[in-house]
């Protein structure tokens, strides 16, 4: 019998159209054979169920189902593709766990650890993980920029503490470009964190859980036409993003049991991808991400395709291990 497969899409954040674009990618490539899908909008105004012809039924947040002519349709299984808010950050986590839904991504507080950028980084550092210097900033605090540069100097990133897609990041070569910089982050959250820049190879690494092993896919080396990887590059073609990665097998073997380290030490479930930038021949952790886009042009498809994995594989081992779980 064929399941029911809710494939959550959206969001109440800056990605929510990336996001859009993840979850018809998941629900276009799913095996019907298998599974019944349907695609779920969730924003803050409104969680409904999109059919073919664009019609809309509620979803019943009590038991998250929805009814269709009359017929009440329940899931067996939902794919997240929410990237950020609340499909990232552990509310949509709690939720499926409290109904007792099985779903795709990780569990509530490895979600929420990971998104939260500066709790992620301090978790991790007693592990030995490299991770660049820092300063936090909460909004309302005083800004004391001469402490910012003497602790990260210059240049230095700008970051929204919890977002994703390179929304509200800045690169600072000035100190008279600090305090905008700040504000630019102040608009995607309200706290931030500035790190010291670091000069070397970037490279993505994705860690899923496929068949039952925890399996680190081909690494992808990123190549920036911008002055980072920010949006436009990410999205908009303005990278090269090389698959595997051009770097010798030293950093791979380094950098693979990194990510995997941290995959292990949260005890993740689900997809991951981990961002690493090399300094002084060591791999040095950016962030984590565990919705990471599954757009065509993403860049775990793209390992994974690299490691002989297709699309349809991808996900359907995704709920498979859901389902198992």
């Amino acid at each position: 019998m064929k399941k029911n497969i809710a494939i959550i899409m959206g969001g109440y954040s800056s990605e929510y159209q990336i996001s859009l674009k993840s979850g018809n990618v998941v629900y276009d490539t799913l095996d019907r054979n298998k599974y019944n899908a349907y695609r779920i909008h969730i924003f803050k105004d409104k969680w409904v169920y999109v059919n073919n012809v664009g019609e809309e039924f509620p979803i019943d947040k009590n038991d998250f189902s929805t009814t269709v002519n009359s017929e009440k349709i329940a899931f067996d299984c939902v794919f997240n593709a929410i990237h950020g808010s609340p499909g990232e950050d552990g509310f949509m986590q709690g939720y499926f766990n409290l109904l007792n839904i099985s779903h795709t991504s990780c569990s509530m507080y490895q979600a929420a650890l990971s998104f939260n950028k500066r709790d992620f980084l301090a978790t991790l550092k007693p592990y030995g993980i490299k991770m660049a210097e820092n300063y936090y900033l909460n909004l309302g605090d005083p800004i004391d920029e001469e402490a910012i540069i003497k602790k990260v100097g210059l240049p230095c990133f700008v970051k929204a503490n919890k977002a994703g897609s390179s929304f509200g990041i800045s690169k600072v070569y000035k100190k008279e470009d600090l305090k905008a910089a700040i504000e630019n982050s102040f608009k995607e959250d309200n706290e931030i964190i500035i790190e010291e820049f670091l000069d070397g190879v970037e490279v993505s690494v994705g860690v899923i859980s496929y068949r039952g092993k925890t399996t680190v896919l081909p690494i992808t080396e990123i190549v920036s036409e911008n002055d980072f990887f920010d949006y436009q590059a990410k999205y908009e073609g303005q990278s090269q993003e090389i698959t595997p990665a051009r770097i010798s097998e030293d950093y791979t073997n380094k950098v693979k049991t990194e990510a995997k380290k941290i995959y292990d030490i949260l005890g993740m479930t689900g997809f991951s991808r981990s961002e690493f930038i090399f300094k002084n021949d060591e791999p040095y952790l950016l962030e984590m991400n565990t919705i990471p886009g599954l757009t065509r042009e993403s860049i775990l498809p793209q390992q994974a395709a690299a490691a002989g994995i297709s699309l349809k594989d991808l996900f359907d081992n995704s709920i498979e291990e859901a389902l198992k779980n």
